[in-house]
């Protein structure tokens, strides 16, 4: 063999070796970032599937309190349309007398009302703060700990950073699916039982959706 074909085959080897180190090495790190998560959207992935059956008892919680003379007047000097934060003097008041944080939230403003939604995973609650009396009530419903994961599952009631922890959470299981089918590509021909398997994997919820969901 000529010196030329053997330099030009150990080049192939040395660049197929590079691409392989490449490839074993993005599976690894994207198999390290979306671990946890992966393991969470399965674990929430089956609650879901059986959220009737686990469903459990809303805890709800009632509570209602005055407002002091000098918050109501600030509620009245207070002038906005539809939609703007409570003001901080009223929500340093919700903190200490309902451990209620309210900051960052708009609040729907009325003549005669001041409605406060609070929606989280898992969770609802509601202010209302009567204009006029200085009445407050709040209520409060938790639904569990089933709940609130499953609402993280969807991203449901959930702030902008975790949308995008979600985002970056699908990029790395991306490159972690593609690269193992890239590394299966390349290891294929040790295992034959490879594409058969890849091939039912692709095929078997084709064949569920024909059967039963129309």
């Amino acid at each position: 063999m000529s010196t030329s074909a053997t330099t030009a085959r150990k080049r192939k080897r040395s660049r197929r070796s590079i691409w392989l180190r490449f490839l074993i090495h993005s599976h690894w790190m994207s198999s390290a970032i979306s671990l946890i998560g992966m393991v969470l959207f399965a674990i929430t992935g089956i609650t879901l599937n059986h959220a009737r059956q686990i469903e459990a008892e809303p805890v709800i919680e009632n509570h209602t309190a005055d407002l002091p003379a000098n918050l109501q007047q600030v509620l009245r000097d207070q002038s906005h349309e539809e939609t703007a934060p409570l003001p901080a003097e009223l929500t340093a008041w919700l903190k200490r007398r309902l451990s209620v944080s309210t900051s960052g939230r708009d609040a729907e403003w009325s003549e005669d009302e001041v409605y406060l939604s609070m929606q989280g995973p898992g969770s609802d609650a509601w202010i209302a703060i009567d204009r006029a009396s200085g009445a407050v009530e709040y209520e409060s419903t938790s639904r569990g700990w089933v709940a609130y994961f499953n609402d993280l599952h969807k991203a449901r009631h959930t702030p902008t950073a975790w949308v995008w922890f979600l985002d970056v959470f699908a990029v790395a299981t991306l490159v972690f699916c593609l690269t193992g089918l890239l590394l299966l590509y390349e290891r294929a021909d040790k295992r034959r039982s490879t594409w058969p398997l890849v091939g039912l994997g692709l095929i078997a919820p084709w064949i569920l959706i024909l059967i039963y969901i129309h």
